[in-house]
């Protein structure tokens, strides 16, 4: 099974995309891990914050295949603790037989149509944090559940 976090925009915080790059090399002896950043929607004033949500939502459900496993990163989710994390992921490798995209709405959320096509939905945390943030927190958090799986010394509970 392959885990990507789709995202619109890039990070372009420099310091943000270090951390991530330190993770991203780590995650690459566990699992096949990708981050896939889309096109920032270019609003105007006569977009509304609706409309925005739906012609992001269009981009990320363009992304997906038969199969994959789609979740939400919302704060309406489930919240978790790292080691909950662990063992959900590994009930996802062993269940789900393509791609599980973990996905980082726009700043006003998802569409309609995208909770309707999500599988789950998961909470990074009750406070809210920039996207570029949640990037590097949720990669982070998924090497840690790798290294819980694993038995490594990396998580103190």
């Amino acid at each position: 099974m392959k885990i990507e976090l789709m995202a619109i925009g890039r990070t372009s915080t420099r310091y943000l995309q270090d951390g991530i790059d330190v993770y991203l090399k780590r995650l690459s002896h566990y699992v096949p891990f990708e981050i896939k950043c889309l096109p920032d929607v270019k609003t105007s004033r006569s977009l509304t914050e609706e409309r925005q949500k739906e012609m992001e939502g269009e981009q990320f459900l363009a992304q997906l295949q038969p199969g994959d496993f789609l979740v939400l990163l919302d704060e309406r989710g489930k919240e978790m603790t790292s080691r909950d994390f662990s063992v959900y992921i590994d009930r996802k490798m062993s269940s789900v037989p393509k791609r599980m995209l973990f996905v980082i709405g726009g700043p006003y959320g998802f569409s309609k149509a995208m909770y309707e096509r999500a599988d789950d939905k998961i909470s990074l945390s009750k406070m809210t944090f920039s996207h570029e943030m949640v990037r590097l927190f949720f990669t982070e958090q998924l090497y840690r559940a790798m290294t819980i799986l694993r038995g490594e010394p990396y998580h103190h509970d």
